[in-house]
């Protein structure tokens, strides 16, 4: 049985074109691209990010000695809290899993130059001209390394770069997943998740930029769509989430789907080599705060990546149906 979903294989040289992120900095991780933008502002005096969020957000704040707060989030995926940043504050508010463009827009009005939008899991959100952004690569194809930051109005404080980055340490799971596939470097993959953290902040590798000029991105964005809609015809009935029209969106990274039987869900998708990630565990750590405590556990992230077609769309359908 072929494995649905999970970490990216290396990948191929296509003849693609229209890379994303032309007018980007190109650095290393995305959690890097944040902290260019922080160190660009020059004097950040705190930040408010959200509970539902990924601790690899904190590990910038941490390292500059900035102080932040927490905002809750309601089931739209939208900030939950009267939040009025003073001078030198700053929100973080995210684009969970590619699918709040619409909202992130309506949010500039609102913050304007106090905010800074976490692109993390909206790799093909356009940028929106004037807004601090981060984005990251590797979520949504096969590359060793790879984040994006737009500075928006900043001028920009001149930021310290400690050369290129090598991928010689990164890619060995990229490799061993095209060749062996998923299972074989799996192992390979968690370690080199613990090696991202506490990088210095790199140029992306040349490795890196090379592959990213030659992929196919109208295909990715077209099979990620379809099937996003796909299961969405199929599952929305059954889903406890209300999800923007795809129309509001430019590129999905997962189909996020809640139900009452979501904890044998996850177990039994993952049983049968459908690979859902978990977003996001660290929350557990911050505190019993319920209704974020519920989201990190209930939302199963179904795999809708450019790998996938109808039939692997299929069968995620019919092991849900069963259960």
């Amino acid at each position: 049985m072929q494995a649905i979903g999970g970490y990216f294989e290396l990948a191929d040289y296509e003849d693609g074109k229209c890379f994303p992120h032309p007018d980007g900095i190109l650095l290393n991780t995305g959690r890097n691209a944040l902290e260019y933008i922080l160190l660009s502002i020059g004097d950040v005096k705190g930040v408010c990010l959200p509970y539902y969020t990924c601790e690899a957000v904190l590990e910038p704040l941490k390292r500059l000695h900035i102080p932040w707060t927490f905002y809750h989030t309601n089931a739209r995926f939208e900030i939950a809290d009267e939040i009025e940043p003073k001078e030198g504050e700053y929100i973080i508010a995210n684009n969970y899993f590619g699918i709040k463009d619409a909202y992130i827009r309506t949010l500039v009005d609102k913050y304007g130059d106090h905010l800074i939008v976490d692109c993390a899991q909206a790799f093909f959100a356009k940028p929106i001209e004037g807004v601090k952004a981060f984005y990251s690569t590797r979520k949504f194809v096969g590359v060793a390394d790879g984040g994006v930051a737009y500075l928006g109005n900043l001028q920009g404080v001149e930021v310290e770069v400690n050369g290129v980055e090598c991928t010689v340490d990164h890619d060995k799971h990229l490799y061993t997943r095209k060749q062996f596939g998923a299972e074989a470097g799996f192992a390979e993959y968690q370690e080199n998740e613990i090696r991202l953290d506490n990088q210095p902040i790199r140029w992306m590798s040349d490795t890196t930029k090379r592959i990213l000029d030659h992929i196919d991105y109208e295909t990715v964005i077209t099979k990620r769509r379809e099937n996003f809609s796909y299961l969405h015809e199929r599952l929305k009935e059954k889903n406890f989430l209300q999800l923007p029209a795809l129309e509001s969106f430019e590129c999905p990274m997962i189909y996020p789907f809640v139900t009452r039987i979501d904890r044998h869900l996850r177990k039994e998708l993952i049983d049968n080599k459908v690979f859902v990630a978990k977003y996001w565990p660290n929350v557990h750590q911050l505190g019993r705060f319920e209704f974020e405590y519920d989201l990190a556990e209930r939302v199963v992230a179904l795999p809708i990546d450019q790998r996938s077609g109808e039939a692997e769309m299929d069968r995620i359908i019919t092991i849900i149906k069963e259960i």
